[in-house]
């Protein structure tokens, strides 16, 4: 497609200049040879830049620019899998997947990921569904951003086609492509629909021309380092990648109140829809059921109903994409008395039953549950700071006290091999770091585990157990905590404080 083919595009029907084309006349788009423009047309300052629209987002969005010292000190959190992208797969998306090689980011304040990738190749992030081609080693900071403070940008024809990121890299030419997770279903389209992708830069918004795109992906050619999304140019009905994302009322009423959201498999979109709940006058706990629905059609109506009397606001509802839109949509439901009930979403057309579910008292009972044994342990690490003034005898003794004997003699008994292993699995690529800083292993020690050729959970493990014989009776789950508790992730604390 030709420049002013793709400004007449941008324009649609009628001869009327909208401002969007505008826009993206008065900067410009991208033909395929953007790739080779970036190696020498653009310098290191555009990794840092944000468009001015982003300086309105909020802190969540922004302060992702600080130095990696910085990044390195702040509490690590677990690789949680992403509510949409991550919890559910296609069996071709699994396929494709195996093809590169997957890496958990480390997981920073305000929603930030970083990866640190050793060498040139093709990664994937098992997070976000992001692929990253790299030419040699590099970090890469990345984070989720709202499509709705860029609605302006994005004017019919053009639809969003997936979440927005903003990217950096710590060398710009060293990341030559981004392939962005899409949330089209491709099976009801033609072969040949066109991706391309919204690139906010500094100097302003500009649709630059896609690589090639996949069931589930858009690659893109880098040409700098700033928001970019996936688009799709079309004046036909699409068929989305459904997700369905759950809410409960937390209150001391014995009845019932829940949010339904009906989303398209867009992490930018669930993003919005957290961050409203998050902000909502009324407390919500999330209620984990598998989001995975079958095809949602833009225009199509859906209705949904509950095997259990209940009350349903709206009875049904048209779906449309609504990642622009700073008002998400959902179904209330309400029920008088506590029970188990199951939902079901149904395309009112077909009558086909596109996503269901069965919900449990237990379901947010024993959310209920982790929460408060959660606040009693951050209630005891309060206690076991405060206490810096007694000694460590002193304080150790007066946790016993606290504890039952069983308690008492789990926290003074050494590890397990299958406790080490069970730790060993929980571990990172940092593995190594995590020895020589933590456990006070040398580098020789390292070398020669890693020369035993034998998986790396076992060396993981081999590292723990000559931990273990270096501390002799000390080797317990609570010197190992002590150890390890400001640098590794909080799935790996967790595992320790249950060996307690």
């Amino acid at each position: 497609m030709t420049s002013g083919q793709a400004c007449q595009a941008v324009q649609g029907s009628g001869d009327d200049v909208s401002s969007f084309q505008a826009k993206v006349e008065s900067y410009g788009t991208r033909e395929d040879d953007s790739a080779q423009e970036c190696k020498s047309g653009e310098d290191s300052s555009e990794n840092n830049s944000k468009s001015s629209s982003e300086s309105e987002s909020d802190t969540e969005e922004t302060d992702i620019r600080k130095s990696d010292e910085e990044l390195e000190k702040n509490e690590l959190l677990p690789p949680v899998e992403s509510e949409a992208n991550s919890q559910f797969r296609c069996e071709h998306v699994r396929t494709e997947h195996n093809q590169k090689e997957q890496v958990t980011p480390r997981k920073l304040s305000r929603g930030q990921f970083r990866l640190k990738l050793e060498a040139e190749g093709t990664y994937q992030c098992t997070v976000t569904g992001l692929i990253f081609d790299v030419t040699k080693a590099a970090v890469i900071k990345y984070s989720v951003l709202s499509w709705s403070k860029h609605a302006d940008y994005v004017k019919k024809p053009w639809i969003v086609g997936g979440p927005i990121f903003d990217v950096s890299c710590d060398s710009a030419s060293v990341l030559t492509s981004i392939q962005f997770p899409h949330s089209l279903s491709l099976n009801d389209h033609e072969s040949d629909m066109t991706f391309k992708v919204l690139h906010i830069k500094s100097t302003g918004p500009a649709i630059e021309p896609s690589v090639d795109h996949s069931m589930t992906h858009v690659k893109w050619h880098v040409s700098s380092l700033s928001p970019v999304g996936p688009v799709i140019q079309t004046q036909e009905p699409v068929h989305y990648n459904g997700a369905v994302i759950l809410y409960k009322v937390v209150n001391n009423h014995p009845s019932l109140s829940f949010r339904v959201y009906v989303a398209t498999n867009n992490d930018s979109f669930i993003k919005d829809i957290s961050n409203a709940v998050k902000h909502s006058d009324k407390k919500f706990i999330k209620i984990d059921k598998p989001p995975v629905c079958k095809k949602l059609q833009d225009g199509k109506r859906y209705r949904l109903i509950s095997e259990s009397e209940a009350e349903i606001t709206p009875e049904e509802m048209e779906f449309v994409d609504g990642s622009l839109l700073k008002l998400k949509s959902y179904f209330e439901v309400y029920l008088e008395q506590p029970m188990e009930f199951t939902l079901s979403l149904i395309e009112l057309e077909s009558e086909e039953i596109v996503w269901k579910a069965k919900l449990r008292e237990c379901d947010w009972i024993l959310h209920d549950q982790y929460k408060n044994e959660r606040k009693r342990n951050t209630i005891s690490n309060r206690r076991r700071k405060s206490s810096n003034s007694l000694s460590d005898e002193e304080f150790y003794n007066k946790r016993l006290k606290g504890r039952d004997i069983s308690d008492g003699t789990k926290a003074k008994t050494t590890l397990t091999d299958q406790q080490l292993m069970a730790l060993a699995k929980k571990m990172g690529k940092d593995w190594k770091e995590i020895g020589i800083e933590c456990l006070k292993l040398e580098m020789k020690d390292i070398q020669q585990i890693q020369a035993k050729e034998e998986e790396v959970n076992v060396h993981k493990f081999l590292m723990l157990e000559k931990w273990r014989k270096g501390e002799k009776s000390n080797g317990t789950a609570q010197n190992l905590y002590d150890s390890l508790k400001d640098h590794v992730s909080y799935e790996i604390i967790q595992i320790l404080e249950g060996f307690l």
